[in-house]
């Protein structure tokens, strides 16, 4: 076929320099013989996708902005001292499916396509956008329909962090998040504004001075995580949260990091109310590649909340096992492993379930296999917008900058360096190690599950403590500030979180206690996460109830010379 016919008359840039150079980077030189050939067979590649690019852009019906009663518009909240509203909002579905959610409002982690609302993927707009501008987002993103058709309330979108890539809070666009418990410490990242939101109504409930200018709270949430980034925030700030089992809960119209960690999934205040948005939100869509023959059919999702309201001793038989290893990571808080271990020790024996240690060696080994079977291919996906390689349906109003550049650089290395970081990690590892690194390390990321999977031989729920310390003060924020600080705050904080990612595990952040900040005056929440089996997420529920009617909770507020 010739270039004519396949351009219509077009003619290809593509010139035998430019052969020349893609022969170059590829470390060959092409023969003078062949060159004819394969200079024409690059021009017909390069017309051909030309001419795809040229044609209008799909949309998906299935991801068509859901009609409402309002029109789709937005606003900044003028009282915000927690920086945890992105936009605010009001949206209700002209005509439901159901009634499961109505007179409920929620809150969207930023990072979630709300059509009509910016979508900021808490970074700066000129890296998500060609104008300048935070996009408007043009889709609803399936758990944002579903959210709809049971006749919920979008409130608005949460601040997240930077490219949702932190597990701390001080790195959006719109400022640091300050924990409702104490301001000026970690909220918890990246879903960072929806934790803070979630326990803003505990907190002034408990009697937290200085939240009269945090605006609205709100006790449902959405979030995204794909270390810790659900369960992380909900352990500072004292609420559930609950990363499903990967392909229970499509992602598709949610900006991701890569598709064999991301998650979306529930957060909220009350464990019946988890229960009831994970019903609402689960159920394969037809569109997200994270999604497994496994995956429930829409008309097969179980009724969460329904087989937790009807579990009357989910404690009798139960057997939990405290991961051994986890109680003493990198980092690990000393009270902080002692509160959890008491806590899963007492009320989880006094519903009824017997408790004991389980070893799994390879636990310590999680952080690490994350890291090599994701980071050779993590910058190009979450900061440059590459497509998987699974057919997928992408945003069509987010234009991620790519290349990095020095811009890129000079404001991500003050908001988040650990952008910066894994842009550098992507190109070492790759030139360094090529593709076998991550192969093998996919091996172990299956070796990983099976040790998990033993464990569950024994155990019904695996334990451990959600992050290895309670919510740190945020660092130095201003332009001279140090990468160094702001790395060691992170260190180790998701090697209890992040190995689940990875094996598809559902975990979820259980309130426990309390323990003292590093400041040795505020008393801050203290998380303890319940792991179950792939796609026994209602067993997950069912465990966190237990230890609820065993007495079990985030407790009576200890007070304190909180600072503000």
């Amino acid at each position: 076929m010739s270039i004519v016919a396949l351009s219509g008359g077009a003619e290809s840039s593509v010139t035998s320099q430019v052969l020349r150079d893609a022969a170059a980077k590829n470390n060959f030189v092409i023969a003078e013989s062949d060159e004819e050939a394969f200079l024409l067979a690059l021009q017909s590649s390069d017309i051909t996708v030309a001419n795809v690019n040229g044609l209008d852009d799909y949309v998906d019906p299935r991801l068509a902005p859901t009609p409402t009663l309002q029109e789709r518009t937005f606003w900044k909240s003028p009282q915000n001292n927690l920086n945890a509203w992105s936009q605010q909002a009001d949206l209700k579905a002209k005509s439901p499916h159901s009634s499961e959610l109505s007179g409920r409002k929620i809150i969207i982690k930023d990072n979630v396509s709300v059509a009509g609302l910016p979508h900021t993927c808490g970074t700066f707009p000129q890296f998500v956008s060609h104008d300048g501008k935070h996009p408007i987002a043009k889709i609803d993103a399936t758990v944002v329909k579903r959210l709809l058709d049971a006749d919920a309330t979008i409130a608005g979108t949460s601040t997240c962090e930077n490219y949702c890539l932190l597990p701390l809070s001080y790195s959006s666009i719109n400022g640091p998040v300050h924990n409702p418990w104490a301001r000026h410490f970690n909220a918890g990242g990246s879903t960072s504004g929806g934790a803070a939101l979630l326990g803003l109504g505990v907190a002034r409930a408990a009697g937290v001075p200085g939240l009269d200018d945090a605006g609205d709270d709100i006790d449902l949430a959405i979030g995204g995580d794909q270390a810790g980034s659900i369960r992380v925030p909900a352990s500072f700030c004292g609420v559930y949260g609950l990363k499903p089992t990967h392909g229970l809960v499509p992602y598709t119209g949610i900006a991701g990091l890569h598709p064999m960690i991301d998650f979306a999934g529930p957060m909220a205040r009350r464990l019946e109310d988890v229960a009831t948005l994970l019903a609402v939100i689960a159920g394969y869509d037809g569109l997200d590649p994270r999604m497994t023959p496994e995956s429930p059919l829409r008309q097969h999702v179980s009724d969460y909340g329904e087989g937790l309201r009807r579990s009357l001793e989910p404690g009798r038989g139960l057997k939990v096992g405290i991961i051994k290893e986890s109680m003493n990571l990198q980092g690990m808080q000393t009270e902080v492993a002692q509160v959890v271990h008491k806590a899963a020790v007492q009320y989880f024996e006094a519903s009824g379930a017997t408790v004991g240690e389980v070893s799994i060696p390879m636990h310590q080994l999680g952080p690490a296999i994350w890291t090599a079977a994701t980071r050779t291919h993590l910058a190009g996906l979450a900061v440059g917008g590459r497509i998987p390689d699974v057919l997928s349906h992408g945003m069509p109003h987010l234009h991620l900058r790519w290349p990095p550049d020095q811009e890129m650089y000079d404001l991500l290395r003050v908001a988040n360096p650990a952008v910066i970081n894994i842009l550098l990690t992507e190109t070492l590892l790759t030139e360094k190690y090529g593709p076998e690194v991550q192969a093998k390390a996919h091996r172990h990321v299956l070796e990983l599950r099976a040790a998990y999977d033993r464990a569950f031989e024994e155990y019904d729920i695996l334990v451990t403590p959600t992050t290895p310390c309670v919510a740190p003060p945020h660092p130095d924020l201003g332009p001279a500030s140090s990468v160094m600080d702001k790395f060691k705050l992170t260190v180790g904080m998701t090697n209890n979180t992040a190995p689940f990612n990875v094996t598809g595990h559902p975990g979820l952040n259980v309130p426990c206690g309390w323990a003292t900040a590093s400041n040795g005056v505020d008393v801050l929440p203290v998380g303890m996460q319940l792991i179950g089996k792939r796609w026994d997420d209602i067993g997950v529920l069912k465990a966190a109830k237990a230890f609820e009617m065993g007495g079990g909770g985030l407790g009576p507020w200890p007070g304190g010379s909180i600072q503000r």
